[in-house]
């Protein structure tokens, strides 16, 4: 009996030990260590940055639900609805049976998070705050949904054209930008936003990218003040969004013709599209360049 004890002993350490090395391990965006059993078969993504990424990952399969919004690549347009920012479904969340759950950390409210995670799905926080960020992002998800080849060829890809663009766009001539995410209130976004990470890319410069919210409210004044060489927003053209600023015709922005309005769901989705936001945006300073230089 002792031995027979010895040897169950002994099996049962191997198959622990074998469950162990099966687990997947990862660290998200806020460095909070996310493990899995095995990868990850149904998966929620609640941003539609997110949505992009695990499919540009391999993932796109596994996706059993997304929320408000994502709509890229086009077959995501067919996933199960669950809400948005203000109103996510969590009943239907739950009902999905997901055996992980991407999150969007500053764009989903920590309660309903935390109320998810309480029903004991493993939660990864997704935020994006440079390029290099993105290429892990599509390594540590396909490592989560076992898709390790496809996720490794993307981030490859990814870095490989974001290396182009930084050396196309080196040595520049720096140009101060306020970047306009809404007018009513007037809002912007600091220093640690994706946003930033393009503009510096094309030589851009920030003019709040050292206040200390991630999207704070500004006065115009705060704007007149500070007197930038390109106002830039991300939206729909036909909405105007920059022609307020045309009241202000001393502005440098103004003065020079440089209020422009770019691919919104490029620049403000931290996904692999971000790279045609960072060619659109460097194109668009780069006019600004050639307009200072005709004076």
């Amino acid at each position: 009996m002792p031995a027979l004890a010895a040897r169950l002993l002994f099996f049962t350490g191997l198959l622990a030990a074998g469950a162990a090395q099966a687990s997947i391990t990862v660290q998200d965006d806020l460095g909070q260590n996310v493990t899995l059993p095995q990868p990850a078969r149904r998966i929620v993504s609640l941003a539609p940055h997110v949505t992009e990424l695990l499919y540009a990952a391999g993932a796109g399969e596994q996706i059993v639900g997304a929320s408000n919004h994502s709509d890229y690549p086009p077959q995501a347009a067919r996933l199960p609805n669950l809400g948005g920012y203000n109103a996510l479904d969590l009943e239907r969340i739950a009902s999905l049976k997901p055996d992980l759950i991407v999150a969007w950390h500053s764009g989903n409210k920590p309660l309903q998070l935390a109320r998810l995670r309480s029903l004991g799905i493993p939660v990864f926080e997704s935020q994006p705050a440079d390029f290099g960020m993105i290429a892990s992002s599509l390594e540590r998800l396909g490592q989560l949904a076992g898709t390790e080849a496809t996720a490794q060829g993307a981030a490859s890809a990814f870095r490989a054209r974001w290396q182009q663009l930084e050396t196309q766009y080196r040595g520049r001539t720096p140009v101060s930008v306020f970047y306009q995410i809404w007018s009513q209130p007037l809002m912007t976004l600091n220093g640690q936003h994706m946003v930033s990470s393009v503009l510096r890319l094309c030589g851009g410069r920030n003019i709040f990218a050292d206040l200390p919210q991630l999207a704070p409210t500004v006065s115009v004044e705060a704007v007149v003040a500070a007197d930038p060489q390109v106002i830039l927003t991300a939206g729909d053209a036909r909405d105007q969004p920059l022609e307020r600023w045309k009241a202000f015709p001393r502005l440098r922005a103004v003065r020079d013709g440089q209020l422009h309005t770019v691919n919104a769901d490029w620049l403000n989705r931290a996904g692999p599209r971000v790279l045609e936001a960072a060619q659109e945006v460097c194109g668009k300073l780069d006019q600004a360049r050639q307009a200072i230089r005709a004076q």
